[in-house]
């Protein structure tokens, strides 16, 4: 099937896991990416991540159904 990749532009050091689902509009709210990622319906790097505030970081790949988040470094945002 086909999947859809989103890329994410991290801003900061890392970013936690529900905000990302919430930042890519894959889910709707804070407390639907919180059940997402407690159902096991979500992985990092091909593994599944149980963890809901789990870092991500620069250079991760989150999976949903369907749907990849690449993580990339902001070009535009200040050096650390």
């Amino acid at each position: 099937g086909h999947m859809n990749t989103i890329d994410l532009l991290l801003r900061g050091e890392y970013i936690t896991l529900d905000a990302l689902l919430k930042a890519t509009g894959l889910a709707g709210s804070g407390g639907a990416a919180k059940a997402m990622v407690a159902e096991g319906r979500v992985q990092v790097d091909g593994r599944d991540e149980l963890r809901k505030t789990c870092k991500i970081r620069t250079g991760q790949v989150v999976a949903v159904t369907g749907t990849r988040v690449r993580v990339m470094a902001d070009p535009d945002a200040p050096p650390a």
